[in-house]
C-alpha cells in the first residue's frame, strides 16, 4: 500500500505534466515530430476491465514540483525533430484490452478502451507523449505548436493554431483546419447529444448552442480562417486548454465521411489521419490496425500491425498471454492473482492512475418501504441518508485486499487521489467536514465497526429491524448491474453478501460491456459499478459529468421525476459570487456551481467552490465510492517501447517485439 501510494504521488507529479508509465517507454524524442487525459468509464472514463485492473495514479506531488506540459513540449518537440527517422521492420503485437467497444467514433467514445483505439487511429492538435526523462507530457502533434491564448478585452482568450504541412487522411486527402473546427461543433452540438459535449463547454458560445432558446445560428466561436489555420475562442482561460486538444474528443473528423451514420463501424468506411488505419474489424472478435501511410510521422511508428483481440474472459485472456498468443491483457482473473505476482514479477504489472472505482444508485429509484408516508423534500433527503448510511456497510480494505489485490487504497472521497489543491495537499484529503478522517467516510480497518453500527442507526429509522436476528425488513429488492468480468462479479457477489447480512436483497445482473454502458447511461438500473478515470489535471473532471445535461450523468440528476425535486441548498455570497438558493433543483444548484467553476479565473475560489461541489454530489448518497485505481495488466517480457498515460490509455505505435 506505502509502494503504490508513493507511486500515486509520484505520478500526480507528472500529471501536472500529466504521465505514468513503464522504462521501456519511448521518449519525446523517440515519438512523432510534432507541433494531453480521463474514466473507468471515463475515457476518462471507463474501463471494460475490472477495477482492480484499472486505477488512476497519478498520486500528485506538490505543483511548484511539476513543470507544466506545456513548458516541456518545446523541448520533446524539438528533441523529435532532432532525431533521425526510424527504420521499421515488419513486426505485429496481439492484445487484449477489453471486449466489443461501444463505440469508435472520437466524439461519442466515452470508455478508456475506446479512447485508447482511437488515440492510435487519430491525430489532434496535441498528443501524449515522453520527454527525455520518461515522464508523460503533452506536445504538438497535429499543430506546428502549442500557442499561449491571447487575452481579449472582455476576458475571453483566443488561440490560433496553425497545421503542420503533409497532414493527410487514411484516403490520402488533405486534413485542413475546417475538418477541426466541422468535428469541434459536431461533437458539442444538441443534434449529436455527446457524452462528452460538455467537454466544449470552455468554448465561447457554447452556452448559445444549449441554451433553451438558442439564437439563430449559434455554435462554437471555433473557425478555420484558411486551409491551415485554426482559431478558436475561450469563455475564459482555462489552466488545462492544452490537455483538451490531446483528448478524443477534440481530434477531428471529416464531414463527409461521418454523413454516413455507419461509418465508424466498417473498416470500409472509417477515415481516420493518425498513425493508424482500422483494416479489419470482425465484431466481437478482433479489430486490426495497420500502420497508416499516409501519417505524416509514418517513419517514427514502429509497430506495423496492431491486433486487439476483444474478450471480457478473464480467463482466456490469461490462457492467451501464457502461451504467448497474445502481448498485453489487461484482465486477470481475481483468484490468479497471487500466484501471477509470484510466477511473472516481470510481465504482472501494477501501474498508478487517477480514478475512483465506485458504485452508483439511479436517484430515481424508490427505496423507501412500501407505504411511506414521506414526499417531496422529505422523502429526497431520507432516500440520501438511507443511501450513505449503506456506504457505510461495505469493508473497503476487504474489497482491496482479499479481492483486488492491486494494490489500491480505500477510497472516502469521489475525487480520486492523485488530485492536487493549489498548495499541493491532496484534494481528497480536505473533502468533507470532519477532523478525524481524509474525506467523507472513515475508510480505516478500525473504523468498521463504528460504521456498521451508525448504518443501522440509521436505516431503523426507515425500515422495521429485528434486533434478534440484526435483520431489516422492508426494503425493497435491488438489482446490481455489472458489466462481464470476474473482477466486478467478485466485488458484487461481496456488495450482494453485506447487504444480505442485514436483510436487504440484492440480485446480480451482469451485461456484456457495450450493452452494459448503455443500459446504465439510460438509466435502467437501481445500483450499478462505475469507475472514473481522471480526462486531464483537475478535478472537475470528476465533477462536471454530473450536470443535468451530461451524457455521462449515468445517476440522473435533474432527470426523470428528480428534475422537479427541489431539495439542494446553495450558498455562495461568501465568496462574492451573487448566487443563494434555498430548496432548489440539481439544475438549480449544482449545474450553476459548475459553471460557477468554470467560469471563475481566482484559483483559490476555484477549489473552494469545487469543494462545495464534491460535498453536494456526496450528500446525495448516490455515489458509493470504493477505491482509487491502480492499472493492474500482463505485458509480455519481450515488448519494449510500451507506455501509458494517467487516463489509462496504452500506446503500442513505439513498441518492438524481441
Amino acid at each position: 500500500m506505502k509502494k503504490i501510494l508513493a507511486l500515486v504521488l509520484a505520478l500526480a507529479m507528472v500529471f501536472a505534466l500529466t504521465a505514468c508509465g513503464g522504462t521501456t517507454t519511448p521518449k519525446a524524442s523517440e515519438a512523432p515530430a510534432a507541433t494531453e487525459a480521463p474514466a473507468e468509464e471515463s475515457p476518462a472514463a471507463e474501463e471494460a476491465a475490472p477495477a482492480e485492473e484499472a486505477a488512476p495514479a497519478e498520486e500528485s506531488t506538490p505543483a511548484e514540483e511539476a513543470a507544466p506540459a506545456e513548458e516541456a513540449a518545446p523541448a520533446a518537440e524539438e528533441a523529435a525533430a532532432e532525431e533521425p527517422a526510424a527504420e521499421a521492420g515488419a513486426s505485429s503485437i496481439a492484445v487484449c484490452l477489453a471486449s466489443e467497444p461501444d463505440t469508435l467514433d472520437p466524439a461519442l467514445n466515452s470508455a478508456v478502451d475506446g479512447a485508447t483505439l482511437v488515440s492510435h487511429l487519430f491525430s489532434g492538435l496535441a498528443k501524449w507523449a515522453q520527454d527525455d526523462s520518461g515522464a508523460l507530457v503533452i506536445v504538438p502533434d497535429a499543430a506546428t505548436e502549442l500557442v499561449e491564448g491571447v487575452e481579449n478585452e472582455d476576458g475571453t482568450v483566443t488561440y490560433t493554431y496553425t497545421l503542420r504541412d503533409g497532414m493527410k487522411w487514411s484516403d490520402g486527402k488533405d486534413v485542413t483546419a475546417a475538418d477541426f473546427a466541422f468535428a469541434w461543433q459536431r461533437a458539442a452540438s444538441v443534434e449529436l447529444g455527446a457524452d462528452y459535449g460538455y467537454m466544449f463547454e470552455v468554448v465561447d458560445g457554447y452556452d448559445d448552442v444549449w441554451a433553451e432558446e438558442p439564437p439563430e445560428g449559434a455554435q462554437l466561436n471555433v473557425k478555420a480562417v484558411d486551409d491551415k489555420t485554426l482559431e478558436v475562442t475561450l469563455a475564459n482561460a482555462v489552466s488545462y486548454w492544452n490537455e483538451l486538444l490531446a483528448f478524443p474528443t477534440y481530434f477531428p473528423v471529416r464531414e463527409d465521411v461521418v454523413s454516413n451514420e455507419g461509418w465508424a463501424t466498417d473498416p470500409s468506411t472509417y477515415v481516420s489521419n493518425g498513425a493508424y488505419t482500422m483494416t479489419g474489424w470482425n465484431h466481437n472478435s478482433l479489430i486490426t490496425l495497420e500502420k497508416n501511410p499516409n501519417y505524416v510521422d509514418a517513419d517514427k511508428v514502429l509497430m506495423d500491425k496492431i491486433e486487439f483481440y476483444l474478450s471480457d474472459d478473464a480467463n482466456n485472456q490469461l490462457s492467451n498471454f501464457k502461451n504467448g498468443t497474445w502481448q498485453l491483457i489487461d484482465d486477470v482473473p481475481t483468484n490468479e492473482i497471487a500466484a501471477l505476482k509470484a510466477d511473472y514479477p516481470d510481465e504482472f504489472k501494477v501501474e498508478g492512475q487517477i480514478g475512483t472505482y465506485y458504485v452508483c444508485w439511479n436517484v430515481n429509484e424508490q427505496i423507501l418501504p412500501e407505504g411511506s408516508e414521506l414526499e417531496g423534500v422529505d422523502a429526497e433527503n431520507a432516500k440520501a441518508e438511507i443511501r450513505n448510511a449503506i456506504s457505510l456497510i461495505f469493508d473497503r480494505n476487504y474489497i482491496v485486499d482479499d479481492i483486488a489485490q492491486g494494490g489500491q487504497v480505500p477510497a472516502s472521497s469521489f475525487v480520486a487521489m492523485g488530485m492536487t489543491n493549489p498548495d499541493g495537499t491532496q484534494f481528497y484529503q480536505t473533502a468533507g467536514s470532519s477532523e478525524d478522517f481524509d474525506g467523507y467516510y472513515n475508510v480505516s480497518a478500525d473504523a468498521l465497526e463504528d460504521n456498521f453500527t451508525q448504518a443501522i442507526e440509521v436505516l431503523k429509522k426507515y425500515y422495521d429491524y429485528d434486533e434478534t436476528t440484526g435483520q431489516f425488513s422492508g426494503f425493497p429488492t435491488l438489482t446490481y448491474l455489472y458489466n462481464t468480468s470476474e473482477g466486478h462479479k467478485a466485488i458484487g457477489e461481496y456488495l450482494q453478501s453485506a447487504l444480505a447480512g442485514i436483510g436487504i436483497t440484492m440480485n446480480l445482473e451482469n451485461q456484456e460491456w457495450a450493452t452494459f454502458l448503455n443500459t446504465r447511461k439510460n438509466g435502467d438500473y437501481s445500483i450499478a459499478r462505475n469507475g472514473w478515470l481522471a480526462d486531464y489535471n483537475d478535478p472537475i473532471c470528476f465533477l462536471d459529468m454530473w450536470t443535468t445535461a451530461s451524457g455521462n450523468n449515468d445517476v440522473q440528476f435533474g432527470k426523470g421525476a428528480h428534475k422537479d425535486v427541489a431539495a439542494y441548498s446553495l450558498d455562495l455570497t461568501d465568496l462574492g459570487l451573487d448566487v443563494k438558493v434555498e430548496n432548489g433543483t440539481w439544475a438549480e444548484t449544482y449545474d450553476v456551481l459548475i459553471k460557477a467553476i468554470k467560469g471563475c479565473t481566482d484559483n483559490e475560489v476555484r477549489y473552494e467552490l469545487m469543494h462545495r461541489a464534491e460535498d453536494l454530489l456526496m450528500s446525495t448518497g448516490c455515489i458509493c465510492p470504493l477505491y482509487f485505481y491502480t492499472d493492474l495488466f500482463m505485458l509480455n517480457k519481450d515488448v519494449e517501447g510500451f507506455f501509458s498515460n494517467p487516463l489509462g490509455y496504452k500506446y503500442f505505435m513505439y513498441c518492438t517485439v524481441k
